[in-house]
């Protein structure tokens, strides 16, 4: 009979290891490393790497990392590396699962207390779109939520249960109820993109020419803070102790994150991000950014010491929320997806 190849076990010294990816998560698509031993190339052959029953492309392979590409057809599972008849360890891996294509996103998502997430076909500008807003119900369906609002950008959901909602197009920003009627809540706003409430409900608006404008419950309107324009959105979430954040991009690749404080003083939080965009905080300060680093596109995580790193790999996203059930919410230009990270959100009422 003819020898079966010897398959090394993982503990062998010449066997490839993984030891970690980095980053933990990625949306189909994304580029990940792998970290460990062993991962290099042997005459001339590039290892396999398998996620599941998934092959992953490889991009680069070295010694101690290899660079792999996420497949469109890939799901959660284990990592693998096989390598001249030898076998790494596994390594637990996450990749969002699709929940619905057919939008347009420019900004995160919102999602509510029982769950319901909503979204935008927003269109180029002055476009009119058959939709304007959809929500995404228990059941996972995309439904139209509300329709004839022009260029529907950012989305927050107030105490009060209705959805807010801005139009660049207008610098108008609309108050939706859950049936989907929708009223005009506030005028004047520039080019309104990014909407976020204070714990006291004051619904501020970022104006991408300049402008943080704050509308008291009573629908006064104060301009809070300027800051320098920016070439798509400004995005706002606060943090637990009323600091606004505030991401805008610029044509700079060494974009900031802003913080203001109660009283309207910008500064800068973080500076070296590109083309940051959509934003969200969860339950220990932890900034969560779409945008690069190092060359690297998705999810930027920032800890309030200022420390940087990418937790999540993907392409296009334009925002993120946190739902109720620990989900990560993630938008791209097209689609929305979830991650089942365990990460609780912030949430100020």
């Amino acid at each position: 009979m003819p020898r079966m190849p010897k398959i090394e076990s993982p503990l062998s010294s010449s066997a490839p290891r993984i030891a970690s990816t980095d980053p933990s998560a990625a949306l189909p698509g994304g580029d990940v490393d792998l970290l460990g031993a062993n991962l290099g190339p042997i005459l001339n052959h590039q290892p396999v790497v398998m996620l599941g029953e998934s092959a992953m492309p490889v991009l680069l392979s070295r010694s101690q990392r290899i660079t792999v590409r996420i497949p469109e057809e890939a799901r959660s599972g284990n990592l693998r590396v096989l390598q001249n008849g030898a076998q790494s360890n596994t390594v637990e891996f996450d990749v969002a699962g699709l929940l619905a294509t057919g939008i347009h996103a420019v900004t995160s998502p919102a999602v509510d207390l029982e769950g319901n997430i909503y979204t935008t076909f927003s269109g180029s500008r002055g476009q009119s779109t058959p939709v304007s807003v959809y929500r995404i119900g228990a059941d996972g369906e995309l439904r139209p939520l509300l329709s004839g609002l022009l260029n529907a950008t950012g989305l927050a959901v107030g105490a009060d249960g209705y959805l807010y909602v801005s139009s660049r197009n207008d610098g108008t920003v609309h108050r939706v109820s859950p049936s989907g009627a929708s009223s005009q809540y506030a005028e004047g706003m520039g080019v309104a993109t990014g909407l976020a409430f204070d714990a006291e409900q004051n619904l501020y608006v970022g104006d991408r020419s300049g402008t943080i404008f704050k509308i008291a419950p009573d629908r006064q309107i104060f301009v809070f803070a300027t800051l320098e324009p920016s070439v798509a959105a400004y995005h706002l979430a606060f943090g637990m102790d009323g600091t606004l954040f505030v991401t805008g991009p610029t044509t700079s690749s060494h974009d900031c994150v802003y913080a203001i404080d109660r009283d309207g003083n910008a500064s800068v939080f973080y500076r070296g991000l590109g083309r940051p965009q959509g934003l969200a905080i969860d339950i220990a300060g932890n900034i969560h950014v779409a945008a690069s680093i190092g060359g690297r596109r998705g999810i930027v995580s920032i800890t309030q010491a200022g420390d940087a790193s990418l937790a999540i790999a993907g392409n296009g996203i334009s925002g993120l929320a946190f739902a109720p059930d620990g989900m990560t919410i993630l938008s791209t230009s097209n689609a929305i997806y979830h991650l089942a990270l365990g990460i609780e959100g912030l949430r100020l009422f």
